[in-house]
């Protein structure tokens, strides 16, 4: 089985925003599962948007040996994945889109953790979101080009914590589930325009 890691041993990640990501007016409770996807290291984070705030409920990082075969190793990660959503059950998953990369046989790892991540999530009942590395930047740092340092600023900002989230991978997961929040209250828009054009 995987190995979980998560900051000092535990899932939560207490403390609570003071930035509002959308109006509070027409803020639902809703969880965000955010996906780092990786093979040998699989960040995640579960932030739940609230009137009150967004808090970080649940993150950590999936890892798998890489000794194993990669149908082991893509078994033990989806056997890991469905545990989180069965315990959490997230409305949304929001896992990075996977991009050219230079190393051709880690972009393959990757692209694989990811598939099976969305099969679950899609599975689980889940709606599943893609978002690009600039599109997270943009929507948490407000830069498409923020640095890890800015990024990590912002994610500690946004959920009111006094120190950044560890590990990394978990904080990326974070920062995925944080543009997400951001970006839904535009897509619900764009959606619902386009079941008004469907019903015309």
């Amino acid at each position: 089985m995987a190995t979980v890691d998560a900051p000092g041993g535990a899932t939560a990640a207490p403390g609570t925003s003071t930035a509002r990501v959308t109006s509070l007016a027409s803020i639902e409770r809703v969880y965000v599962l955010g996906i780092d996807p990786g093979l040998s290291r699989c960040g995640y984070g579960l932030v739940e948007q609230r009137p009150a705030g967004t808090r970080a409920v649940a993150v950590g990082v999936l890892r798998t040996a890489p000794s194993l075969s990669t149908p082991v190793r893509l078994a033990e990660l989806q056997a890991d994945v469905r545990a989180i959503l069965r315990e959490h059950a997230p409305a949304v998953v929001a896992v990075e889109r996977v991009l050219f990369q230079v190393n051709v046989r880690t972009a393959i790892s990757v692209a694989q953790a990811a598939g099976i991540v969305m099969a679950e999530a899609a599975a689980a009942g889940c709606e599943v979101v893609e978002y690009s590395p600039n599109q997270v930047k943009q929507a948490v740092a407000g830069v498409g080009g923020a640095t890890k340092d800015q990024m990590e600023r912002m994610v500690q900002t946004l959920l009111g914590i006094a120190h950044p989230l560890r590990p990394v991978d978990a904080a990326d997961a974070v920062a995925l589930a944080l543009c997400h929040l951001a970006h839904a209250p535009m897509r619900g828009r764009v959606s619902a325009a386009r079941l008004r054009s469907v019903a015309r």
